[in-house]
């Protein structure tokens, strides 16, 4: 589900796969805090998922995809 903010973010939740421990669900967050764009990542290990607000007039889900994904991990967008 996508939800528009009214500072021109977006929050959205992905599902990630390859994660392995609560450990690998904090990398996920620090792979995307580290994006321009992305304003706050909340990754859960037991749902396998990930909460984003990003701007997408900066960053695109693709773009998020792929750090993810360069840092050993899945997101499913």
């Amino acid at each position: 589900m996508e939800v528009m903010n009214n500072k021109n973010t977006v929050n959205k939740t992905f599902t990630l796969g390859k994660l392995g421990c609560g450990g690998c669900a904090k990398s996920v967050e620090n792979i995307l805090k580290e994006k321009q764009g992305v304003v706050k990542a909340s990754a859960d290990f037991e749902t396998s998922s990930v909460v984003i607000e990003y701007n997408p007039d900066i960053i695109s889900p693709e773009e998020m995809r792929v750090a993810v994904q360069d840092g050993g991990y899945d997101m499913y967008i």
